[in-house]
This record gives C-alpha cells, structure tokens and sequence, in this order.
C-alpha cells in the first residue's frame, strides 16, 4: 500500500495547463488482444493419484489465515458486473478459469457478503454453501489434480465498504462507493468485497473486466482498454490485464474521468483518468490531467532506466476525488500498470507507487509477513527520487528517520511486523533505511545490481526475506546475514556501526 496522505512528503509542483476532454483520450481496440479464452476441463488429464479431498479454506498466511484457498491454482478472471451508484447495486458474473493441484472434491473461494444465486463448473450446475467468507463449491464431476476448470459465480448485491480495521491505518478500503461510482483499493484483503477470487498475492493471474454503468459514467481499469459502446442509456467497457498480478491489485473504478492515452518519453504505453472534480482543487496545481501525465512519465521511465523493462504492457494514473462519509480516502494504492490515487499526490507519492509496480507487483510477497519486501523498497526509491530532485540524499533522510524516532517505533520487528502494524512506519521509513544502510556497505553499483537481480529472477512471482537475503550474499559476494538479523530481525534501536 502506499503512503496514507502526502502530508508529510515533499510536493514537487508543476506549472498548470489546460484540462484533455474525454474525446482526447480515445484508445486504439484494434491494436489490443482479445481477453484469454477459459481452458475447459479435460477429462483423464493431469495426475490423479490418491483420493479426491476438499482443498483447504486458506493458505495459512500468518496473518490473514482464511485468505486465500488451497487446491488450486487461478489462471485468469473474468468479471463482468454492472453497478448503478444511484442504487449501489453491483450485478455479476465471475467466470474463473483454474487449474487443479490437487484431486479436489470440492474447493473455497473468498466472497465477502455479496448473495450468489447459481454457481457452475465446467457448464454444470454445482452445489455451494456459504461459511463466513467462504464460499465452498462442490462441482458435479470431481475434479482432478493437474486439471483445467472453469468456475462462473453469479452473485449481486451492495458491496460493503471494510470499516475500523486498524491494518489500512484505520482508513475505509474495499469497495468505496463514492458520489458518482466507485474506487476499489483492496490492499490487503477486499478484493472479496466485490468479487469470488483466490484473495492471497502468492496466486496471480490475469484479469478481464467487462463493466456496464449508466451513460455519462466511464471505467479505469487494469492493462488495456479493449472496446467502449454505449446503447440504450449504458456504457460498458472491456479492460484486459494479460500479465498474472496478485487479486489486491486489480481495480475497476466507475465515475467521471478526463482521460488521455498516449506514450511517456522513453516509450511506454500510458493511459490516464483524472476525476474532473480534482480541477483547480489545489491552487498551486490546477491542472491535474498535466501533473499525473508528466510525473507518471518521468516516473516510469526513470524506473526502466533503473531496474530494466516496464512489468507490464501500459503505465498509467487513475486519480479520484474519492470520499467516504464526507472525508477523503487517505491512502493511494499501487494497482497495476495505473496506481490508484485518491486526491491529488505529491510527486513522490506518484513515484513510490510507480516503483511499487517492479516490487510489489511483479515481485510480490510469498505471504503478507513479508510486506516490507513491498513498501520499504517503493519508499527507498521514493526517497532516492527526492534526492534527484533537489530533495534531502537519501544518506540524510534516513539518519533523520534513526535519529529522530521514539523508542516505542522500534518495537516493530521490519522481517514480521505483525498483522496491526503490518503497514507502521518502521515498516515503510525504517525498512528503506536498512536498504540504504545496504547500500552504503555494499557500494552503490553492487546495490543497484542486487535489486534488478531480485527483480529479475523473480518478476510474474513471489519472494521471501530468506531469498532476497540469499540475492543479496550471492552478488555481493558478501555475507550478510548478520546484517539481515541485526537490522530485519530484530527489535530494539541497533547501534550503527
């Protein structure tokens, strides 16, 4: 998750320009592919040794046990809702494409509330019951181990917004609904407040989004926008993710967006959607369709530059206005290939979730114990980004950050930090501290070349603080796992050295 507000991080401002109309944002369908076709199970395919069982109700992540499904391996989603903000209403239709990696009798996906009315497996009709968020299917045909099934799940209903959870820094997340659609961060467990999914980040996959909504209304999605049309007073629209991505990070937002599509200096595709309400919100920056297209610009192509190809097919912006019970959401999310914003960030900000897209999405965490491997590399980027920019070096900032924090703040262990304070500052400023500590022990040419090897060997996947410690030994030439348990494994103010 990114940083809660830009408060407390420097703003770089850029001059105003005129505000794109939405005609300026057309988007070439042609050039996009159609979304993946379902696999259909085969019989006598895969394995099948040894008897047919249910797959498990979670993962055993150590801090959200019931996340996630076992059994299972999720290739692609395809989500095709509708939603009215007049009513709130969403309607759907989850056709879920999955491979076996066991036999399974009978298997769980994670729905938050939501009523299903019919679930099929591979055509037919199966039976499913509902046990907290658990929605266990068993399918007619038993289905085994190494082979392909494709699940639709109907269901509709108001989604409900997660509120007075102490993990997203007590902000509402989820499913938002806001005064003319909906803002959808799910960092990290409401992806199953608003669809069925596999809700854990060590299973990705691909997306498809097909989303209906009154006329004058429009969507910001993941990937590409493949077709737009309007008839008899709806819009729908198809966006396509190709590239697997954990299920926190997709998004589908519903609202009023200026929007522009086009290429960032260096190259890479890029599609923005600013709500037309952030227009003149910020006097020193009035024209937020020209701050998020050239912030998110500079942004990717620095971190191509840095760390090698873009992760995905399109970068991007999608920044709303959004507001629950009157106040302003306060955290913005790193959804892929278009974080999510929800008012008008600082430079920084843009570039920490930007950053977030190598580390984060490509490489994302095994299980949520390991969060920093997400936001203290995104914050220690952020900072370097500062220092090109005329800011503090990031050698200053964090000596600020060991010197300046009470003794209460060292009590976060950086390598587990626990479920509440799996987002706490320790986690964010303390972990790019230890980064940047790395860095001035192994030299900067050794640093940088440590993270495009973790990122490179383990991009489209997962990590573990155990293997980046093992990266980092192994091209460094170093060994460093005191270094790890001194600074990542430990509580307490360490001396330096």
């Amino acid at each position: 998750m990114a940083l809660r507000s830009s408060a407390r991080i420097p703003q770089r401002r850029t001059p105003a320009l005129r505000t794109l109309s939405l005609a300026a944002a057309a988007v070439t369908a042609a050039s996009l592919a159609a979304a993946p076709a379902a696999s259909a199970n085969v019989a006598g395919h895969g394995h099948g040794h040894g008897p047919y069982t249910p797959g498990a109700p979670g993962i055993n992540d150590p801090y959200f046990p019931l996340e996630g499904n076992g059994g299972y391996d999720v290739k692609h989603y395809g989500i095709n809702f509708s939603y009215d903000p007049a009513t709130k209403q969403l309607d759907s239709t989850a056709t879920i494409t999955s491979r076996a990696t066991q036999n399974l009798s009978s298997f769980d996906l994670d729905l938050q509330q939501l009523d299903v009315s019919s679930v099929t497996v591979d055509g037919k009709k199966a039976d499913f019951t509902r046990n907290g968020q658990e929605l266990v299917i068993t399918p007619k045909h038993k289905l085994k181990e190494g082979s392909y099934f494709v699940t639709a799940v109907k269901y509709g209903g108001v989604p409900k917004t997660i509120v007075g959870s102490p993990v997203v820094f007590g902000s509402p997340y989820g499913f938002v609904h806001t005064d003319d659609g909906a803002f959808m961060g799910d960092e990290p467990d409401a992806s199953s407040t608003w669809f069925p999914s596999n809700d854990h980040p060590s299973d990705k996959a691909a997306f498809t989004f097909k989303v209906t909504v009154p006329e004058g209304l429009s969507v910001m999605s993941n990937g590409r926008l493949v077709s737009q049309r309007t008839r008899n007073g709806k819009s729908t629209f198809v966006w396509d993710e190709k590239t697997p991505i954990s299920t926190y990070l997709a998004t589908a937002d519903v609202g009023k967006w200026i929007m522009k599509s086009g290429k960032t200096p260096g190259g890479v595709p890029m599609t923005i959607g600013v709500d037309p309400k952030l227009v003149g919100r910020d006097p020193n920056n009035p024209d937020p369709v020209k701050f998020f297209w050239d912030t998110t610009g500079e942004a990717t192509d620095l971190w191509v530059k840095t760390y090698g190809k873009w992760p995905f097919d399109s970068t991007g912006a999608i920044a709303d206005l959004a507001t629950y019970n009157g106040q302003t959401i306060g955290f913005s999310l790193e959804t892929a290939t278009r974080p999510l914003y929800s008012d008008v960030r600082s430079t920084t900000t843009i570039a920490h979730e930007l950053a977030h897209q190598y580390f984060g999405d490509s490489v994302s965490v095994r299980d949520w114990s390991n969060i920093w491997l997400n936001e203290s590399f995104a914050t220690w980027n952020h900072l370097w980004w500062n220092e090109l920019h005329g800011g503090a070096t990031v050698h200053d900032a964090v000596r600020t950050v060991y010197n300046t924090r009470p003794a209460s703040w060292w009590d976060v262990e950086i390598g587990n930090p626990k479920h509440d304070t799996m987002f706490h500052d320790r986690v964010y400023n303390g972990g790019a501290m230890v980064l940047q500590f790395l860095r001035e022990k192994v030299g900067a040419d050794t640093f940088n070349k440590i993270l495009r090897t973790w990122y490179a060997e383990h991009k489209n996947s997962t990590g573990t603080t155990d293997q980046f410690n093992a990266t980092a030994n192994r091209v460094s030439g170093q060994n460093l796992d005191a270094f790890f348990d001194k600074w990542i494994h430990s509580t307490g103010k360490p001396p330096l050295d």
